[in-house]
């Protein structure tokens, strides 16, 4: 039996200054074909090549992953500024409307750090520019120097609600994390249940209430090395499972977030 498809979203680039392309970072590939034993498939996230129905019929899953650009605030109602960065429409036009479309479906889709702005987007939510300039809140972005090991280095503790999805997946309330994000949830969208939190009250984990199947999101990057991390493996591996299960031709009727 083949393993499971699973879109990863591609972000845009544009190489040596002339060269435009839809890329993936390999981390992202690696976590889906080593944890969640998977084919990882790099997605273009432009509406002028791929349809939505399209891509739900590729892949048994959908991995939204992170990028430098941010959502348009124009998705959330807000009027854009030099405080929300750069933007990637396309992105936005291809990603909001998978996650309204798995959700209905109940088709396993995973959020991460853009991903998890993306979830709450598409539910209705809206986002803060800038975390730190919160009163109270840390800087979550992740060092502008360094390594790429000092840069996705575990800083910070997420407390996730007992007896919740994620709970369950960890075995635990308390996890250690990475964080390299500027943005974060302001206002949950509909059916957006913020399960996980920061010290400072940043929102860090989430799911969609209700929702028939897999809608898990995180703002931490889990694909950093998620074979080595106990709290990465948990993630991808339900994904995985979800994925499987959906390729299997079973189609959930009621929540079934991350049985663990």
């Amino acid at each position: 039996m083949s393993r499971p498809v699973i879109g990863i979203i591609g972000n845009y680039h544009v190489i040596n200054g002339r060269y435009p392309t839809h890329a993936g970072g390999t981390m992202n590939s690696e976590a889906i074909s080593q944890v969640s034993d998977c084919i990882p498939v790099i997605l273009p996230a432009d509406p002028t090549y791929v349809g939505v129905g399209e891509l739900l019929d590729l892949c048994d899953g959908v991995l939204l992953t992170g990028g430098r650009p941010n959502v348009h605030p124009e998705e959330y109602g807000e009027a854009a500024t030099e405080a929300h960065g750069e933007f990637d429409r396309n992105r936005d036009a291809v990603a909001l409307g998978l996650v309204r479309a798995c959700v209905e479906r109940g088709q396993p889709i995973f959020g991460i750090c853009r991903g998890f702005q993306e979830m709450n987007v598409a539910m209705g939510g809206t986002l803060w520019p800038e975390i730190r300039d919160l009163p109270g809140r840390m800087n979550h972005r992740m060092p502008p120097d360094g390594t790429l090991e000092e840069q996705f280095a575990i800083r910070h503790r997420v407390t996730v609600s007992a007896g919740g999805p994620f709970a369950r997946l960890f075995g635990a309330t308390e996890v250690m994390t990475n964080t390299l994000h500027g943005q974060g949830i302001k206002e949950p969208g509909m059916r957006v249940v913020v399960d996980g939190v920061a010290d400072d009250g940043t929102a860090e984990a989430a799911y969609i209430e209700g929702a028939p199947g897999f809608t898990l999101a995180v703002q931490w990057h889990p694909e950093w090395r998620a074979a080595e991390d106990e709290v990465s493996r948990a993630l991808f591996r339900a994904f995985g499972d979800a994925a499987r299960a959906w390729a299997a031709g079973a189609r959930p009727g009621r929540l079934t977030q991350a049985a663990g």
